[in-house]
């Protein structure tokens, strides 16, 4: 049996698992991500972690067919990352020195990209090769997929969807430095934003208040049919319909695949953005399709697994 091992580093843990080359998983596990002292021991306890589970599951050395890896940052096509702030990483050739503690073949991506592959193998987009995968998250995170392969670009952030411009009167500053980024709305903690803006002069009664403003809360609200919360929800819908119908007018996806936390309020999301990318979307991409993800937190893993199987 030959297997590859996919991972998925976060913040706050590391996603592993292993996989046959059909998908089947054998073992997946979770590990701590020790960002002390700029990340100095995320990559030697992964390749510790690996070595113990191979060995516990007594699998063969020599049919490892090598160790995906999906990082939060823009990663170059030789595994180099130039920072993570996530992760403590400055300047991190992570791709050399995981091969060098593995002694195995390393690819690395960046992670919404290898999420995107994820559910694209064996997710909500499987049978398409043509897919965008968005995931509204702390930010807004994104895989573009043509032709079965991630547009990763010439420095390694292709994808990043979040961060395309959508409002030019914006005044406020998106964490990347810019102003007016998609990200600043339809992420969490930018509809939490919108809905706080909403909130400085609404005299409405509304279930939303300050202190308790979730994105969570915010549609909960929504389905409560609450009038504050529904024209939060239009204008967040609008956002993101505008922003993917920028991208649909490059990518032309056959399916556009909605993932990460703002994702479980559920199909409620998809009407708001899908009713604004339908009115802005250049009618040979108006039959792309909505969908939930529906790898949750392992489509990373299963993606790093993938990009091992289609080198």
């Amino acid at each position: 049996m030959r297997y590859c091992v996919g991972v998925d580093i976060g913040g706050t843990t590391v996603k592993l698992g292993i996989f046959e080359e059909d998908g089947k998983v054998v073992e997946k596990w979770e590990i701590p991500t020790l960002t002390e002292n700029e990340g100095v021991r995320i990559l030697p306890d992964i390749a510790a972690s690996i070595q113990e589970k191979i060995t516990s599951c007594h699998l063969e050395e020599a049919v490892c067919l090598g160790i995906g890896v999906g990082v939060p940052a823009p990663v170059t096509s030789d595994g180099v990352v130039n920072g993570s702030a996530n992760l403590g990483w400055k300047y991190k050739e992570v791709k050399k020195e995981l091969e060098e503690l593995t002694g195995k073949a390393v690819l690395v991506g960046n992670d919404a990209n290898v999420a995107a592959l994820g559910e694209m193998w064996k997710g909500a987009g499987k049978g398409r090769s043509n897919m965008i995968m968005i995931t509204l998250g702390t930010g807004v995170g994104g895989g573009v997929i043509v032709g079965g392969k991630v547009i990763i670009g010439e420095h390694g952030a292709g994808g990043e969807v979040g961060h395309i411009c959508v409002n030019y009167g914006e005044t406020d500053h998106c964490g990347c430095g810019n102003q007016g980024c998609l990200e600043q709305y339809g992420s969490a903690t930018g509809i939490v934003r919108l809905a706080r803006k909403k909130l400085e002069n609404e005299e409405r009664e509304t279930l939303l208040t300050k202190a308790e403003i979730t994105a969570k809360s915010i549609f909960d609200a929504v389905k409560a049919e609450d009038a504050v919360a529904m024209e939060v929800a239009e204008e967040f819908g609008e956002y993101l319909g505008n922003g993917l119908a920028i991208l649909a007018s490059i990518a032309d996806p056959a399916v556009f695949v909605i993932g990460g936390g703002v994702s479980k309020a559920g199909e409620i999301i998809l009407s708001y953005i899908s009713k604004y990318y339908q009115k802005r979307a250049f009618f040979a991409n108006k039959q792309a399709e909505f969908v939930l993800a529906s790898l949750g937190n392992d489509a990373g893993i299963y993606g790093a697994a993938k990009m091992v199987i289609d080198q």
